[in-house]
Parts: structure tokens; sequence; C-alpha cells
């Protein structure tokens, strides 16, 4: 029987797991670069990969995702930054509220118009408080979204962003610095977070080395999502991979 890709999230934060989510924008590959990511990410054991972006301005995305399934079975997750992002090869949706703005076509306006079309893909929907931290730069999900990120030194603000988020019912907790972010996450912003949530909570944007990438999970991510560093040098995500999965599982 398969697991459902949240249950499969769940049962890793509960046993201590850290995971491993490639990010990939379907304008941004092209088949052969496509097919080196993903024989990479199936030879290094990646956990998820992640698709979309907050502009998809081909009509690719279906090729885009059949042509990942056809190669593994590595669960695919949706990554929307609009409505019109929707295909139903994917695994799994995650529904992004964007819990940390105040703009409200994001917040629920957008969830609205898509509803019926997202009710009717069959995939399986996973509501995900989605939170902009401070990058250190503007980024395309800032611009877009219209919203004043989380400064990255506002560990409060974000905590009990957070702590709204799961208390309103969302499944899962992904706080993203953005595409191009020059800056990570701060360790203790995410410790924070995490010591007072208890949806798995998801973190990218600005991670560019193996090392970010573990202290992150030691601070408290339970996945860990990587985009543009590997559209750089796909070589990384056998590094990365490998100093995730080496973090101790906690007991």
């Amino acid at each position: 029987m398969k697991i459902g890709v949240y249950n499969s999230l769940v049962d890793k934060k509960r046993n201590g797991k850290k995971s491993f989510a490639i990010l990939l924008d379907p304008d941004k590959v092209d088949d052969g670069a496509l097919n080196n990511v993903i024989r990479l990410a199936v030879e290094s054991k990646a956990d998820y990969i992640f698709v979309g972006g907050s502009l998809v301005v081909t009509d690719h995305l279906d090729g885009c995702i059949i042509a990942i399934k056809k190669q593994t079975d590595i669960p695919l997750l949706l990554f929307p930054g609009s409505p019109s992002q929707i295909s139903k090869y994917a695994d799994a949706l995650l529904y992004l509220s964007l819990i940390s703005g105040r703009n409200p076509e994001l917040l629920i306006g957008q969830h609205v118009i898509s509803a019926p079309f997202v009710k009717k893909s069959g995939l399986e929907i996973i509501s995900t408080g989605y939170m902009v931290v401070d990058g250190g730069a503007p980024t395309t999900v800032s611009y877009i979204s219209n919203a004043t990120p989380i400064p990255s030194d506002k560990a409060d603000i974000a905590l009990c962003t957070a702590m709204a988020g799961e208390m309103l019912g969302m499944k899962l907790i992904y706080m993203d610095a953005g595409s191009g972010a020059k800056k990570a996450i701060h360790e203790e912003m995410i410790y924070s977070v995490a010591q007072n949530i208890d949806v798995p909570l998801i973190v990218g944007g600005g991670i560019r080395d193996a090392e970010k990438a573990y202290l992150n999970c030691k601070a408290g991510a339970d996945v860990i999502v990587v985009g543009n560093a590997i559209e750089k040098d796909p070589s990384l995500i056998s590094e990365i991979a490998a100093a995730i999965h080496s973090v101790p599982v906690k007991v």
C-alpha cells in the first residue's frame, strides 16, 4: 500500500529523519539538464522533488513532470507560484497560503479561484503556511507577492506566525528566504520556530552548500529545499543529500 506524501513527511519527522528536496523550475531546465539532475537525485537518495516557481512562463509543466516520473518514483510535489501551476501528473500539491504577508489574494483570494480546479485534479492537497523571510536581497517571491518579508532578525515574529498557521490548520510550515536570496535563514530563527510547532517544518532559500543544509537541519528543519545552487552546480546534490542524511536521529 502506497503511503501518502504527507504521511511520509509526518512519519519522518516522528522518527527524527531529515529530508532533502530538490527544487526544479520548469522554465530553467532543458531535457539534458533535467536528466542529469534526476540521475543525481536517484543516486543520492533525495527524498522529494519540488516542481514550480514564482513565474512559470513556459507551457511544459506537464511535460517536465512526466519526464521526471519516467525516471524515478521519488515523490514529486508541486510548489506553485499561481493557481495555474497545476498538473495532474504530480503526486501532491503544496497548497500555499502566504501567512507572513498581508496580501489577501495570496492568503485566500487565489485559493477561492483555484479551488474547483485543484479539487478536480485528484492530487493529494497539503495545506501549507508559507512564510517569506528576508534573505538580504529582493527576490522573485517578494516582488510577485507584493509582501514585506519577515526581518531576518525577528525570530519572535516568525515564531508567532508559524504558531498561528499551525493553529489555523496548516499541515506544513514552509520558511523561505526566496530564490536569489543572498543569505539563508538564521539557525536561531529556525530553532525558535521548530521548538514551538508540531507539524513538519520546511526551510529553503539561500542554501548553497552542504554545511548550511546540515546546520539548518540541526536547528530543527525537517526538510531542506535547494534550487538555485543546484541549477548552477548539480554536483552539489550528492554533497547536500549526504550532509542532510548524516544528521543524528534524535530519540
